[in-house]
């Protein structure tokens, strides 16, 4: 298929390094609650560096589906995976919370530069200048070695997404990766690339490169790819992901996600000529680009009904 050499080629351009292990993963400690098990864990990077995540298994014996879900920013480089559990932050991040209630075995690992992966801090006190200045040169080192930050974060979210993939319990052909934001960037880069993922959610990360030049959008720092825009666009990463499911989530006022529209009409001819079109799916909202209830809502509904389309 066309999508397949394309894959091949944003792969090459991005110089990944395929993660086709599993790390051992070290058990932190473990909370027993009503519904399920959370473990924290750390496990090795493709850096050989540490990265704690929580892993959220549902009470019972499985085989379970199974969710990445990669973190926001929100400027907030004090929380990753804790608010994803719904320990700290905005309660209507906390996916994982939710799903593993659902049935579902959750991954939620802190990115590079992120809660307990700040090399100033740990845990969820704010550093804002030093949580910046790390961030910052993470990319600005890996560019200068002719690399990127997006290389690092895409090598990291597939280790976690073969953690998953080797779990026990899970179902390894029920995997699927979500995110807002920035997490949604991720979503995206990692589903287009690595063809395992069977379904996605990116909510409030949709917009070209090209969009977000013409009307002046801050660029997060993962998505600075030197030369990335002469060749390919986000609507290539979309393309590539059919015909595996991908609901898009938008909003009228969100500025990251303002070009979502073209990005579906550029992209459903892929989901078409594979007999798909179903497959891609864009729910537009009013508002800005902060999450609502309405909207968290209808993401793990859209998750629940994903499996059992596979």
């Amino acid at each position: 298929m066309m999508n397949d050499q394309l894959r091949l080629n944003i792969n090459e351009f991005i110089k990944l390094n395929k993660q086709n292990h599993a790390p051992e993963y070290n058990v932190i400690y473990q909370d027993e609650l009503n519904e399920y098990t959370r473990l924290l864990i750390n496990y090795v990077g493709s850096e050989n560096d540490n990265i704690p995540a929580f892993l959220l298994i549902p009470k019972g014996d499985g085989p379970f589906s199974a969710v990445l879900i990669h973190h926001q920013h929100n400027g907030e480089r004090h929380l990753g995976k804790s608010e994803v559990c719904g320990l700290y932050g905005d309660p209507l991040q906390a996916f994982g919370a939710e799903l593993v209630k659902k049935g579902f075995i959750v991954l939620a690992p802190d990115s590079i530069c992120f809660e307990d992966r700040r090399k100033n801090k740990n845990g969820i006190t704010p550093d804002e200048e030093g949580d910046f200045l790390q961030h910052y040169n993470e990319m600005c080192y890996r560019i200068l070695k002719g690399s990127s930050l997006m290389k690092k974060v895409l090598e990291d979210a597939d280790i976690g997404f073969n953690i998953l993939k080797n779990h026990q319990k899970a179902d390894k052909n029920h995997i699927g990766v979500l995110g807002h934001s920035y997490g949604g960037n991720t979503v995206l880069f990692q589903t287009a690339i690595n063809e395992e993922i069977k379904f996605a959610c990116s909510s409030g990360a949709a917009c070209t490169y090209r969009n977000k030049i013409e009307f002046g959008t801050g660029i997060e720092m993962a998505e600075v790819i030197p030369g990335f825009i002469e060749k390919y666009d986000i609507t290539d990463l979309v393309k590539c992901i059919a015909p595996r499911s991908i609901l898009i989530v938008s909003a009228t006022n969100d500025q990251y996600s303002k070009d979502a529209e073209y990005i579906e009409l550029q992209s459903k001819s892929a989901f078409e000529e594979l007999g798909v079109a179903e497959n891609l799916e864009h729910k537009k909202y009013n508002g800005g680009h902060a999450l609502t209830k309405e909207r968290f809502d209808y993401i793990i509904d859209w998750i629940v009904n994903a499996v059992k389309r596979i």
